[in-house]
């Protein structure tokens, strides 16, 4: 199929311009005003914009044994409605993603979806933390990442060895920060709203201790590690000042953790429930500013499915909010038309950098570059109905929010695989 886009606005990490793209056998064949071309399918871009697909390093498939939530081939819907052709697939499945025939088989699963999806291994057997896996059979499976999210490696010697064995595997060594002795069953950010609430509080030194444990293994073997979805101020400026000493350190967070804080709690309402939680306008400002400076090298989701069911307590529900979907617009109001950054960074954030951290091929819209685009309508205004979503579970912190961009067109491999009006 060859695709003509006319009179677009193109936006990657490099450049910002009006142009025609033509697409041809998967990849993006010329560039340059005016074309000539006869296509099968003609696009007026006109006030639209086009920017590599996005890539969401951290999201949660469910896939296998919490189908009731989510599973591969709906996540990869989810996906394709906001603009997402690639993803990095969580392990704690059930069983956990320690096995290269769970590799495998979510791989294949996807095959056909137009999402490239790469399972994460676990660092240790079963996220137990009792011992390593075997980095080398899940690489030959197709793993290029491994981490026990959903849970820290409590133990610093283990995590140092995995860190250690990272730098001759090529693996990249992905962190969830949380420190489980302080967390001590809290729910929520532990502050001035969950005294008011009177349930327990997450302190964020759990989230800062590990940060800074994390860096400092990392720089004592000379490995690489990448933080998941930072949330504090202290982990940001932790991070900061060991990028400025050479650590080889990257790390993400999640538009939530930009543009909400925990006040959204008093609503006793568990959608606004996720590890980490949210925080407070300081921690707000902090990670926008880290962001701003590049602190912080990507934007992620943390897409986390639950059942309605599973979300109906406030005290008891499991942590966790999707965000696919919402990615690209929540970024889009909260940080491009407010004037905090520029297009050129979103695509930076969510499109090439979770890319470059990870190894892939970095997306241009040049010729010769393979033609994983999205075309948006960054102006266009919209409400959050949970209920259109094209993930199975629905519960979304954006609920009801009305947001400003809006994914119209997911081109994968120079196929339109989403589309709406």
């Amino acid at each position: 199929m060859s695709i003509l886009i006319r009179n677009i606005r193109a936006v990657d990490a490099e450049n910002d311009c009006i142009t025609d793209v033509f697409i041809e056998n998967g990849i993006i064949a010329e560039t340059g005003r005016s074309l000539e071309k006869k296509a099968h399918r003609v696009i007026d871009g006109t006030d639209l914009v086009l920017m590599p697909s996005l890539f969401d390093m951290h999201v949660h498939l469910r896939d296998p044994g919490f189908t009731h939530k989510e599973d591969v081939l709906t996540g990869c819907a989810a996906a394709l409605a906001g603009g997402v052709t690639g993803v990095l697939a969580m392990p704690n499945t059930k069983p956990p993603c320690d096995d290269p025939e769970i590799i495998r088989y979510i791989r294949e699963k996807a095959e056909g979806t137009g999402v490239d999806v790469h399972p994460v291994g676990c660092i240790t057997g079963g996220m137990s933390g009792n011992g390593l896996c075997d980095y080398e059979a899940l690489k030959a499976a197709g793993c290029i990442c491994i981490s026990d999210d959903g849970r820290p490696v409590e133990n610093a010697e283990m995590m140092r060895k995995a860190l250690e064995l990272s730098k001759s595997n090529g693996l990249l060594v992905a962190s969830h920060c949380e420190d489980l002795s302080i967390i001590n069953g809290g729910i929520m950010n532990k502050g001035e709203v969950s005294e008011q609430l009177g349930v327990k509080g997450m302190d964020r030194a759990s989230e800062d201790y590990i940060t800074a444990r994390e860096m400092i293994l990392a720089s004592s073997v000379g490995a690489r590690i990448h933080i998941c979805h930072v949330s504090t101020e202290g982990s940001a400026a932790m991070i900061r000042f060991a990028k400025s000493r050479g650590v080889r350190v990257t790390c993400e967070t999640a538009p939530h953790y930009f543009m909400l804080t925990d006040e959204l709690l008093k609503k006793r309402d568990a959608d606004y429930r996720m590890n980490p939680p949210l925080r407070t306008p300081g921690d707000v400002r902090a990670i926008i500013n880290a962001i701003k400076d590049g602190t912080i090298d990507c934007i992620i989701t943390d897409h986390a499915p639950h059942a309605a069911e599973e979300k109906a307590v406030f005290e008891t529900a499991p942590n966790g909010v999707v965000g696919l979907e919402t990615s690209l617009a929540a970024t889009l109001t909260a940080l491009y038309h407010t004037g905090e950054i520029t297009l050129k960074k979103v695509a930076e954030l969510m499109c090439v950098n979770p890319r470059k951290i990870l190894g892939l091929e970095v997306p241009a819209i040049k010729p010769g570059k393979p033609a994983d685009l999205v075309i948006a309508d960054i102006n266009r205004k919209w409400t959050v109905e949970p209920e259109k979503l094209h993930s199975k579970s629905h519960n979304t912190v954006f609920k009801g929010m009305t947001l400003t961009g809006k994914p119209l067109v997911t081109i994968s491999k120079g196929e339109i695989r989403y589309e709406i009006n």
